[in-house]
Parts: structure tokens; sequence; C-alpha cells
């Protein structure tokens, strides 16, 4: 783990050389400030010498300037370097969870990947600056004191030795538990933040049952639980710091304890305590920095397992080393003995599918809900991947063209639409960023959504809202259907698209479907049976199997499963 965390510092190696330089340069002009004390006091004053006198003030002086700048360097340069690695982490993970497949969101909460890419990535980047600079400082001067310290007098140097093999031993068995406590801490914050985004994102379903009771409730057990992991976290980091406190104390203690004994000996000076006594010092400043360094970097490391296992988690869904590019699309679908079934689940979604859609012709999956209807949509596409049997287009194979050439072709249309919380023109465009206006106006047009825009005081710099909240969901339908013009691909596949739209919306999107589809390989997946009847082939699934297929006249004169459906829809 260290060497992957350290590999993130070389893309800024100087700023790190920087921060290093400055550092030890820092600890360097820190442990002269005793040496040049103890000569002036010990030599020049008695001495009475003015010219040295002044010439060592003036130098402690420049020493005290110099320390000023490399500070302003340390801090402002040192972060400067970790707000950049933070910045070079949030890309790299934003990246990899764009590679990521369906399989992956669909079982981990949205607040807990915002609390890693937030949350955790700022603890390391404040660990990326402050523990190799913190550890810099403090060694050298810890180092360079005793250097000094056996320099004057061995005895009490040996003496203040003591202490620092307690102070180590107390640091690690406390650092292990506090690292527990802030990974635990950590977990408990990605739970605050999933359940706050829920609740706001279902705000509406909230209200309308009356259930902020509920929402206040569940908020307050997970709140309590983070509530107590942090009591918890407190509790042993208290014990850690009351116990380095004892002995920071001690080791001054037994510093001065000691130099009186030696003086009184005959083998220690009081000049040179007074030099031991500001070292003690130098050395417990740079002990309580490591204490800070111990508990930051137990934070920061809890923070970047956290990271790592994100970055480890392979994509379920790759493509070949040799994958080509599917290019110049006709549109022919043949899906053969497919079966499917989510993740390690025993029981099959899809069995035994086979599916043959002639390039240009339009095909409709119809049955009961959970008949797997969707789920061999997103299978065309490969959002999942296949168990068994093989899909192809224009008698390619889906597994040996790339990911993005396959997609780029396939034009979908949701049940529930997702609009970004930008402008409508920006939610257009996002069917193909580089059109130019002209085609962003025949696109609504087409999609019959034009004049609701114009009608607009901003027209296509109206917001959306988040997820379209400030639109009906017939208009984000026709947004959603403008932008699979705008995309211009030659399959389409409209996923329940008018199944929860009143009777005039759907006309206009039946409208928009009908233009959209024209020359284009067409799945059509419906819940409305009547939107169906002009497909060129119905293929209706019962329990994950083809029961029936056929245009809607033969299925409904054979009276089986279609027809059953068909009548029972009509007639509710």
């Amino acid at each position: 783990m260290l060497k992957r965390f350290i590999g993130y510092y070389k893309p800024h190696r100087f700023l790190f050389t920087l921060d290093m330089t400055v550092a030890f340069l820092a600890a360097v002009l820190s442990i002269l400030t005793p040496i040049l004390t103890r000569t002036l006091l010990k030599v020049h004053i008695p001495n009475k010498d003015l010219e040295k006198i002044v010439f060592f003030l003036a130098l402690m002086t420049g020493i005290m300037v110099f320390k000023s700048l490399f500070t302003y360097i340390r801090i402002r340069w040192g972060h400067v370097m970790g707000v950049r690695m933070e910045s070079d982490m949030r890309s790299e993970v934003f990246a990899h969870l764009q590679k990521l497949s369906f399989n992956y969101f669909d079982n981990v909460k949205t607040g807990h990947i915002m609390s890693r890419i937030s949350n955790d990535l700022n603890m390391i980047a404040e660990v990326a600056h402050h523990a190799p600079e913190d550890l810099i400082i403090s060694v050298f001067m810890i180092i360079g004191s005793f250097l000094a310290m056996f320099h004057y007098n061995s005895t009490l140097a040996c003496i203040a030795l003591i202490p620092v093999p307690l102070l180590i031993i107390w640091g690690l068995t406390f650092g292990r538990k506090m690292k527990g406590g802030f990974r635990l801490v950590r977990k408990r914050i990605a739970d605050i933040n999933s359940t706050v985004e829920n609740s706001v994102q279902g705000i509406r379903e909230v209200k309308s049952f009356t259930n902020e009771h509920l929402e206040m409730e569940k908020f307050g057990n997970i709140n309590f639980t983070f509530q107590r992991a942090k009591e918890n976290m407190y509790r042993i980091m208290s014990i850690y710091f009351s116990g380095m406190t004892f002995l920071t104390d001690f080791y001054y203690l037994l510093v001065i304890g000691s130099g009186v004994y030696l003086i009184a000996q005959g083998q220690l000076d009081v000049i040179d305590l007074l030099t031991f006594t500001l070292y003690v010092n130098f050395i417990l400043r740079p002990i309580e920095r490591l204490v800070h360094f111990t508990e930051q970097f137990q934070q920061g490391s809890a923070a970047f397992e956290r990271f790592l296992e994100i970055m480890d988690i392979q994509p379920d869904i790759k493509d070949k080393k040799d994958a080509r590019i599917l290019k110049n699309v006709k549109g022919s679908v043949d899906i053969q003995n497919l079966s499917f079934k989510y993740g390690s689940s025993e029981d099959w979604i899809l069995k035994d599918i086979d599916i043959n859609i002639p390039a240009g012709k339009t095909i409709a999956l119809v049955g009961e809900s959970g008949a797997g209807k969707s789920t061999l949509a997103s299978l065309i596409p490969r959002f999942y991947e296949i168990d068994k049997g093989n899909i192809f287009i224009d008698e390619q194979n889906i597994m040996d063209v790339t990911q993005s050439s396959l997609r780029d072709n396939i034009g979908i249309v949701q049940q529930n639409v997702f609009l970004f919380d930008t402008t409508i023109r920006d939610n257009i465009l996002y069917g193909n960023p580089k059109a130019d206006e002209e085609e962003v106006l025949e696109a609504a047009r087409k999609a019959n959504i034009l004049d609701f825009i114009k009608s607009l005081p901003d027209g296509f710099d109206a917001l959306t809202g988040e997820r379209g909240v400030k639109l009906s969901g017939g208009q984000k339908q026709r947004i959603s259907i403008a932008r699979a013009f705008l995309k211009n691909p030659p399959i389409l596949i409209f996923d329940e698209a008018t199944s929860s739209l009143d009777s005039e919306s759907e006309a206009y999107i039946q409208k928009a479907m009908e233009e959209l589809s024209q020359n284009r390989t067409t799945v059509i997946i419906a819940h409305r049976l009547s939107t169906v009847r002009h497909a060129d082939i119905l293929y209706v699934i019962k329990d994950g199997l083809i029961v029936e297929q056929g245009t809607h006249s033969e299925l409904i004169a054979k009276k089986n499963y279609y027809y059953k459906l068909y009548t029972k829809h009509v007639t509710m």
C-alpha cells in the first residue's frame, strides 16, 4: 500500500523536494539556536565581547527570519502539493468509476461512493502533505538534539534517552486501535451520506406519505451509530494522548531532576542544564508533532485503504485485447441461445432466448413485470455480461467489439428518464456534444418538444432541476427522445417509454417514437400492449422464456398467452 501511495508523489517531485528541503533546513536552524544560546551565555557574555554578542544576536535574528520564510514555503507549497495529489486521485477514481459495470452500482450506495471521493481524499491530501514533512522535521530535530546533548554531557544525554522507547511503545500500541476506530467512523459517515441522499431525493414521497417521522427515526438510528463510533474513537484517543502527556511531562521532570543532581555532584554547570532544557523542549515538540503525525497517519491510512478498495475493483465487463471497432452498422441483431442470471444468483432471469431482428425492422418484447424484458434489452449494449449464448450485430459478436463502439451505435430511451441538473440544451446535447444549434433545434422539433421549449422564458437555457424535477414526465421523455435523435444511432431501444404517462403525453411520445424508429432497428419494451401493435414481430416473454412470437394479428388469432394479456390490458 505504501508503494502505491508514494507513486502519487512522482508527478509532483519538485514540490515534494522543495517541501522536504525547507523542512530539513528549518530543523537544522532550530537545532542551532540552543548552541548559539549556550555559546553566548558561556563564552561571550562572561568575556563581555560586545562585538561577538551583537554578531550572535544578529545570527539568531537571521535564523528566525529564514525559519519564517521556510515556514511560508512549507505551508503554502506543501499544501499545494497535497491538493494536486488529491486532484489526481479524484480524477483517477472518477475515471475508474466510469469503467465499472452496472453490477457494481447495483450493489453500492451512492452516498458511500461520494464519501470516498470527497471526505476520504481530503484526508489523504492532508496526510500527503504533513506526514513526510512532520516526519523529517521530527527525526532530524530529535537526532540533532541528542547529538548536541551527548557532546555536552553524555551522562545526562543517556538519561534523556530513557523515556523515548516508552513513548514509541505507547504510540504503536494505541496507534493500531486508533486506526480501526477511524476506519469505522469513515464507514458511518458514508452511511449518513447515503441516508441523507435517499431522504432528499425521495422528499416528495416522504411528504406525500407524511413519513417525515419515519425518516427522522432512520436517520436517528444511523446518526446514533455514528455518534457511538466517534465516542469510542475519542475514548481510545483520550487514553492515547493522556498517556503521551504524562510521558512527556515525566521526560521533562527526569532531565531537570537528573541535571540538578549532576550539578550538585559537580559534573554539570547551570548553563549546560539550561542548554539541555532548551533541547528537551526541542525534543518534546517533535514528539508532539509525531503524536499528531501518528493520529493523522492512521486517519489517512484508513482513508487510503478505502480509496484502494474502489481502485482495486475490476470491471465485470472488459474489452478483449484484440477487440474491434464496430463501424458502418446497418443494424441487424441476432440473439442466439441466450441465458442470463444476476451475479451468483441461482435463478435464471432469461433462458434459451433466440431472436432475430433484420436491419431496419421493429420488434416488441412484451410480458408481465419481472418477465425479463428490460434485462434482455440491457444485454444488447452489454451493460451486463451474458452467461450463455451470443448476441451478434451485423454478424459480429458483441464480445469481440469495443464497448464504446457498440454503445455508440445504440440509442436507449428509458422509462425513468435521467436528466442532468443543467439546461435543456445541455441535456439534449448529451446525445452528441459536437452538434450545432440547428441540429439541436431539429432534434427538439422531431421529438415534439420544440414548441414547449420556446414557450419557456429562458428557452433552451431553462434549467431542468435535479433529475429533471422542474419538468413533467412527458416533457422529460421527449427531451430524452430528442437526445436520441441527436445521437442518430442505427439501433434503438425503447424501455417502457410510455408506461407512466397520461394519454395526451403518450400520444406525443408515440408520434416521436415512430419518427425516430424510421429506418432503424428498434426494440420496444411495452407495458401498454396497444402501443406495440405496429411492430413487425412481437416476442412474448414469460418467466424468462419466449412463449410466443408473431405479429399482433397472428397472436390475437391464436388466443393464447398474448391474447390474455392484451384483452386484460384493453379492458383495464
